[in-house]
């Protein structure tokens, strides 16, 4: 039977999650990046972050408006400042054309792409977890 993540990611990247999935974490973190991680967590893993790079990893270059419709409910101040801060991260390249009216594209760079693959992990765990997190969820629900 297929792996159904394999839609979203490619094997090498479901390979490598759950290789990160199966060791221990390291005993000793570099500071360093105990620090960024901190700081990223709070620009990255927000529900709109994701989301964009969600899209523009599946689509590819697509322009702001494309992104706006395929992101339900993402308001254009919210999409503004999220692209803004996915730019500056380094995640992803805007480029202007020079025409009228004015055309502006986005894509990930590298990096954004990087981060997609990164974020399989999350899709890996979540279907090796998924009934028992439901199980959870139904006897918390069921205490009231």
């Amino acid at each position: 039977m297929a792996n159904p993540l394999e839609n979203r990611f490619a094997p090498t990247d479901i390979a490598l999650a759950e290789r990160y999935l199966d060791h221990d974490a390291p005993t000793e973190i570099d500071p360093r990046i105990e620090r960024l991680v901190n700081d990223l967590i709070g620009r990255i893993a927000d529900k709109w972050t994701l989301l964009v790079l969600e899209e523009l990893e599946e689509k590819g270059v697509m322009r702001f408006t494309e992104i706006g419709r395929a992101v339900e409910g993402i308001s254009q101040k919210m999409l503004t400042q999220t692209l803004r801060q996915m730019e500056r991260d380094g995640l992803l390249i805007r480029t202007v054309h020079p025409v009228v009216p004015p055309r502006v594209d986005y894509a990930l760079t590298p990096l954004g792409n990087s981060l997609s693959a990164a974020f399989c992990g999350v899709w890996v765990w979540a279907e090796r977890h998924l009934d028992t997190v439901e199980a959870a969820r139904a006897a918390f629900d069921a205490r009231d």
